[in-house]
């Protein structure tokens, strides 16, 4: 289930190629801390092409909004993550705010969208992402006249909370419907009502607006997060008060205030009053008013949300008539949950659809009406408990991690239809079309009308190039798969190919967050991470290098993942989790020791050559164990950065060769180099500020792997490469290519030339190619594979007429392979329906799987992996014998 979601960025800061013209961001003022452009030494630059590591979604989605005027326009907005704008032809969503850079990372989180129906090239957006001290900046209101292509910026005088609690509620910022230059926005914190009048390039608070809000989460809470009044939460208008051109007249607004959560303008904004009538007990997340039959609907909960919610109601108030009807759909009695998702067909303004949103278990429910509230079916009932009976069929073929491995019992099924559902939206031109966002990705369907019939809707997701996720580590080993990752909420992921969504996250266990995650450098099959679970053990390890995974066994007082080292040979491994002091075992895990010379929370990294020895860092001190991890000892290094936001690691291959970044802007930050084991280290000249490090293959003729960094170099910050051990640094992104924070990982590729990871902080993995390289891994011809090999066929989910299965092939020869087909034969029939990772056919019940180009390489003790989506009818057997081309494999 989804946390709330803080950006790794607090922590440090604290103590698809993109689509179409790359944006950029221009500000009309300066910036909050309004220092000069410091002068910049000239830097050489490299072209690069970026892309996202494809997890499709991954996180929260508060808001969907539509065009009212033009068809297939729509914007969806992330609570981290940034803005996208949907792209018909490819059913895909493209990114819109990578521009925002790191002194601005909380820009990245937006609290409102509005797109303007009056002149649909027009785009605005809320941004911050914290109302309280985690977040440096004040909030700004950006605005486009390009769909989001480039960015214009309006500073705010106040911060906004994209990730704070009610962020799902809303819009609180919108575009009179007919006079387009005024728009109105919903302030946190007290702040109150704001209206630009000039196209949001400048703003004034509304003075005569009565009620900033009261409603805090908890008031108890010092840090400012849980405590913060969530103030004016969504603006309405009533176009049918006005006039092309003309200000409309009648505004409505909500307010976090459980007595007065609704108010009306009739004069165009000048006098505001309480709506007459109201109830009271509940706050209104969502106002959404049909002025065809003159109602205005209105979703209640008695908390903020997302998270929260215990009781609910709806209810329609007549705009002509002043009539207040509660329409619910059941008893409040019957209520656990808030709704908030709330939405009209425009088409046929009588259909109306709400959620509730934070019915967790077993499923959230969405609500559906013909007759303006007057009678509702649900999306799914009970027949006899725990039985259920729904109105739709869930396809996530495309998306199967979306099942998250589950195997629930009744009335729980798997996928489900969401959590988290405070966006809903018909879509405005086509009845049949709707989106919904959850706490881990969209959701849509366009065959909603078939509700109406009798029939079932499919759902399947709708968030192809919208990547959501926190990024805490990254690993690139030099055989298997090119990417391991640890990543906030939804665990972390394998990916053998970085342009397919994997098909299932790590589990076994099943970790919510991954914090760390290392391998063996000379055995890159042994595999270990660690993260963050309610209950259970924090720690798996993997021997086929990260394809399966097993639970070790936690020492006394764990409470949370902390950082993982596993030896370069793994034979052991070192473990500085939270809530109890560093530890190391042999083997699995199955006992740890304590370390001692070293303190708790220190920070742990392996030497890549030797097998016995482990760094750590705490508080502006380097340590060191010879003795695998059983004693440390503190090196007389000095000048190192004293606080704890610090990143080291070991070169592969040469012992003792350790780099280290980090530091604040108050004291020494920067980026340090030892050839000794820690015992001392050379501060590199010339850079500035770095916060991560992470090498790659050396470049032609180069005698030392390439260093990748995210740093401030020569004035600049940026995504930087080295070729010559740090002598001289290249740029290699831009400023329409920054993602705010990318503080919290970089590593190169050990086997491609010029990629690089790089994480983010809500905008997933983003890997980058030189242009100077095709950006490929090989391929050529396939030639027999010279060896033996092992087939593992695992079902992985099944479900009536349909199933999914991952293969992992091993090469259990002495030889390399350059190229592989797999072939065998389905005992029942069954078909292939889609599969990941190979190319296949399938000829009746035979099927050949063949590699692609990015795994066609497997190195003796290797194993590569691919899954499948399928069907079958009466049973569904494993396959018993698999051959790669002329050879039969052993099946284990």
């Amino acid at each position: 289930m989804r946390r709330t979601r803080i950006l790794t960025a607090v922590l440090a800061l604290a103590a698809g190629l993109l689509a179409g013209t790359p944006p950029a961001l221009a500000a009309d003022a300066p910036t909050a801390t309004g220092s000069p452009d410091t002068a910049r030494t000239a830097l050489a630059a490299d072209t690069y092409t970026w892309k996202n590591a494809r997890i499709d979604g991954g996180g929260f989605v508060p808001g969907i909004v539509f065009n009212r005027s033009e068809k297939n326009l729509a914007y969806a907005r992330t609570d981290i993550g940034g803005a996208y704008r949907w792209a018909e032809s490819t059913k895909s969503w493209t990114p819109l705010l990578d521009s925002v850079g790191w002194d601005e990372w909380g820009h990245t989180g937006v609290v409102s969208l509005a797109s303007d129906s009056v002149d649909p090239d027009k785009v605005y957006a809320a941004v911050g992402t914290y109302t309280n001290s985690w977040d440096p900046t004040d909030g700004a209101v950006l605005r486009s006249s390009d769909r989001g292509a480039s960015w214009q910026k309006a500073d705010l005088p106040f911060k906004l909370g994209g990730n704070m609690p009610g962020r799902g509620m809303g819009e609180r910022l919108a575009v009179d419907p007919n006079r387009n230059s005024v728009l109105y926005l919903g302030a946190p914190s007290g702040k109150g009502l704001w209206r630009s009048t000039d196209s949001g390039a400048s703003w004034s608070q509304v003075t005569a607006f009565p009620n900033a809000g009261n409603y805090v989460q908890d008031a108890t809470d010092t840090s400012g997060y849980a405590s913060d009044n969530q103030g004016i939460v969504w603006v309405t208008f009533d176009e049918s008060t006005g006039t092309k051109g003309s200000t409309t007249q009648t505004v409505y607004v909500g307010v976090a205030d459980k007595d007065n959560a609704v108010y009306r303008s009739t004069d165009g904004g000048t006098t505001w009053s309480r709506l007459a009538g109201q109830p009271t007990g509940h706050l209104a997340h969502k106002g959404v008013l049909d002025a065809a039959n003159g109602y205005l609907y209105l979703a209640y909960s008695d908390k903020g949300g997302p998270y929260d919610g215990g009781k609910g109601r709806l209810w329609r108030y007549a705009t002509r008539g002043g009539t207040w009807t509660d329409i619910s759909p059941v008893a409040e009695a019957d209520t656990y949950y808030g709704f908030s998702g709330l939405t009209v067909d425009r088409q046929h303004p009588g259909t109306v659809m709400a959620t509730a949103y934070s019915s967790w278990w077993p499923d959230t429910q969405i609500f559906r009406s013909t007759d303006s509230g007057g009678t509702w079916t649900k999306a799914w009932d009970y027949t006899s408990y725990p039985n259920r009976s729904n109105r739709s069929t869930m396809d996530v073929s495309s998306v199967p991690w979306l099942t998250f491995g589950a195997n629930p019992a009744p009335p729980e099924q798997t996928p489900k239809l969401g959590w988290m559902t405070e966006a809903l939206e018909i879509d405005p031109f086509d009845s049949a079309r709707m989106m919904y966002g959850t706490g881990a990705t969209i959701y849509g369907t366009e065959n909603l009308t078939d509700w109406d019939t009798g029939g079932r809707f499919t759902v399947e997701p709708m968030v192809r190039g919208l990547e959501e996720t926190a990024v805490n580590d990254l690993a690139s080993p030099p055989s298997g798969a090119p990417l391991l990752s640890a990543l906030g909420d939804i665990g972390g992921f394998r990916h053998t190919d970085l342009t397919e969504v994997p098909s299932m996250m790590y589990t076994s266990p099943n970790l919510t967050t991954t914090t760390s995650l290392d391998y063996a450098e000379t055995n890159p099959n042994t595999v270990v991470r660690v993260g963050d679970l309610d209950s259970g053990p924090h720690i798996g390890f993997s021997t086929d290098n990260g394809a399966n995974w097993f639970a070790g066994t936690d020492p006394s007082g764990v409470t949370g993942g902390g950082t993982v080292a596993a030896a370069s040979d793994g034979s052991r491994f070192v473990w500085s989790p939270s809530g109890t002091g560093v530890q190391y075992t042999t083997g699995f895990g199955t006992s740890w020791s304590a370390s001692s010379g070293i303190p708790a929370g220190a920070r742990v990294e392996s030497d890549r050559a030797d097998p016995k020895t482990f760094y750590g860092f705490k508080s502006g001190t380097f340590y060191v164990s010879s003795d695998g991890g059983a004693t440390f000892t503190a090196s007389p290094a000095s000048g190192l950065p004293s606080g704890d936001s610090v990143r080291f690691k070991a070169l592969p291959g040469t012992k003792g060769d350790v780099w280290l970044a980090g530091g604040a802007s108050d004291g020494a930050y920067g980026l340090w180099h030892s050839t000794d084991g820690g015992a001392t280290f050379t501060r590199l000249a010339g850079v500035e500020q770095a916060d991560t490090i992470g090498f790659g293959k050396a470049a032609t003729g180069a005698s030392y792997q390439t260093l990748y960094t995210s740093a401030k170099i020569g004035g600049v910050r940026g995504i930087f490469r080295s070729t010559d051990k740090g002598a001289t640094w290249t740029r290699i992104n831009d400023e329409a290519h920054q993602w705010g924070w990318t503080g919290a990982a970089v590593t190169g590729d050990p086997r491609v030339y010029g990629r690089v990871y790089v994480s983010t902080n809500g905008r997933g993995i983003v890997y980058g190619d030189t242009s100077g390289t095709s950006g490929g891994d090989g391929g050529g011809t396939d030639p027999t594979p010279a060896g033996a090999c092992a087939v593992t066929y695992r079902i992985t989910n099944q479900w009536s007429g349909g199933f999914q299965a991952d293969v992992s092939l091993t090469n259990t020869g002495t030889s390399a392979w350059n190229g592989w087909t797999l072939g065998w034969t389905f005992p029942d029939g069954q078909r292939i329906t889609q599969l990941w990772n190979a190319d296949h056919t399938q000829d009746g019940t035979a099927v050949t799987a063949r590699n692609v180009s990015w795994n066609a390489t497997v190195a003796p003790g290797s194993s590569v992996g691919f899954g499948f989506t399928g069907s079958w009818t009466g049973s569904n057997t494993k396959p018993t014998s698999f051959r790669l081309d002329d050879r039969t494999c052993t099946v284990t």
